[in-house]
Order: structure tokens, then C-alpha cells, then sequence
């Protein structure tokens, strides 16, 4: 196996680490997107090993480091790490012998919501410029962008209006997005994964039977709202808390994976 640091920006949370297997060609790359309710003090050290375990499991794992609320994150800028961060990976296939045609992300608890979010990036330009900057609008639009081609959420948080209104984490939704839905609703439309819904590539959302950091009911509503609506959704529950989703020892994590391998197959 094979790891390389690669910054997508000039801020030092703009990074991501490109952990490569022990193969010529591995098929497709898989985005770890890291967790932590979008807060400074957890980083990508989350992802790395789920990285490297997905790297010996013979794929391709581009480890996503971004910026944080705390950090010169949140609105808009987190945002615009991810498009960016999962950008880079153009830049990045030749040099590697990266197939861009499946590009899948693996992404823990507010880590899920930027992976679905991202996954939607074709989708927000009907939802009407928000009150953000013009840069990230644009950067949603470019048509040289990376796609997502599916997505394995984590305990994701999928609905930010719910969240909002359970006050999940001490109130990490406004902290994240600078402020109250009712402040800044487009803010918080434009955020939320449930106005983009449904999306055309598969969405596995993957929660822990025994999750007491992000509630069972944040996997379910958007599954259910996009099932409803005719998108590829599929709602697993496998045993285990919050943090067996990431253990690479776990269950949890393992059935992660075999998701994340069927995606890239």
C-alpha cells in the first residue's frame, strides 16, 4: 500500500491523503468523508483507517480532510472543500491510474451529510443562489467536476431541518451554517440533503441499532422521503453504536465496505 498528501488549496485543512493498493489499476476511488458535526476538533485522523483498510481490501480511498466550524469552515467554505476536495481527484487519475467513472463516498455522521450533499452538487442550482458567495454556486455547476457515482452514509446526518429542531450536538446545525433556519432559511435549504431529493445514484444509508449520537430517525426520514420519490435509497440497520461504523474490526464497518465494494464493481 501506498499513501501520498495532496492539498487541493492553500488553507492547511485543505488536504486530502490518496491511499493507494498494491494493484495496477484499482477500480474506481472511494472519498472517505470524516465526521464530527462539522466541528475544528475532529479531523481526518477519523478517516485513515477506514482509508487504509479499504486500500488492502485492493481499492483506491482518497482520505478528505476540510476545513471545520472553528477553523475558517462552516458556511459556505466546508462546503466548498468538499467540491474541491473531490475535484482534485481529476487532477490526480493520470498520475495514478484512477478510473473516474466510479467514484464512490464513505462518509461518518456529518461526514454522510457532505457525502450525500456532495452527491447532489448537479441538483442546487434549481434551489436558487443562497445568500452564500457566488463561488461556491459556481463551483456546484462546473462541468468539469468529479461525480459522485453513489454514496455509503454512515449514521448520516440527512435531515439538518430535524436536527435543527432536536438541537443534536448542542446546537451543531446553526453553529455549522452560522446561524438559525429562521435567520438564514435559504442557507439552510440549500444545505440540507432532503431539498435535494431524489438523487440518481445509489444512496446507501447505513445506521447503527444502537446510535445515541445521531438518531436512527435521521437515515429513515430521507430514505423514506427519497424512496418515496423514486431514487435508488436503500435503509440498513446493522448492530453496533455510533463509532462501529468506523472500527474496521466491527460488523458495522465491514458491511460498510462490501456496500462500498458492490458500488465499485
Amino acid at each position: 500500500m501506498k499513501r501520498q498528501k495532496y492539498h487541493y488549496g492553500e488553507d492547511p485543512s485543505q488536504w486530502g491523503e490518496l491511499f493507494l493498493p498494491d494493484v495496477a489499476a484499482p477500480r474506481g476511488v472511494v472519498v472517505v468523508i470524516h465526521g464530527g458535526y462539522w466541528r475544528s476538533q475532529y479531523g481526518a485522523e477519523l478517516g485513515e483507517p477506514l482509508a487504509k483498510d479499504l486500500a488492502t481490501h485492493g481499492m483506491a480511498a482518497w482520505n478528505l480532510e476540510y476545513r471545520r466550524a472553528g477553523n475558517g469552515g462552516g458556511w459556505p467554505n466546508t462546503f466548498a472543500d468538499v467540491l474541491a476536495g473531490i475535484d482534485k481527484l481529476g487532477e490526480l487519475a493520470d498520475e495514478h491510474g484512477l478510473g473516474l467513472d466510479r467514484v464512490v463516498a464513505l462518509g461518518h455522521s456529518a461526514g454522510g451529510h457532505l457525502a450525500v450533499w456532495a452527491a447532489g452538487r448537479s441538483r442546487l442550482s434549481g434551489l436558487g443562489a443562497p445568500d452564500a458567495d457566488r463561488q461556491l454556486a459556481r463551483r456546484a455547476d462546473d462541468g468539469g467536476a468529479v461525480h459522485l457515482t453513489g454514496v455509503v452514509s454512515q449514521s448520516g446526518v440527512l435531515n439538518l431541518a430535524a436536527a435543527e429542531r432536536l438541537n443534536l450536538s448542542n446546537g451543531a446545525v446553526s453553529n455549522f451554517l452560522g446561524g438559525s433556519s429562521e435567520k438564514y432559511p435559504k442557507r439552510h435549504k440549500y444545505a440540507d440533503p432532503m431539498s435535494a431529493v431524489p438523487l440518481s445514484v445509489p444512496i446507501y444509508a447505513v445506521h447503527g441499532t444502537e446510535d445515541d449520537t445521531v438518531p436512527f430517525s435521521q437515515s429513515e426520514t430521507y430514505a423514506g422521503a427519497a424512496k418515496a420519490a423514486g431514487a435508488p435509497v436503500q435503509l440498513l440497520k446493522v448492530p453496533g453504536d455510533h463509532f462501529a461504523l468506523i472500527d474496521p474490526k466491527a460488523p458495522a464497518y465491514r458491511k460498510c465496505r462490501e456496500l462500498v465494494q458492490q458500488m465499485l464493481a
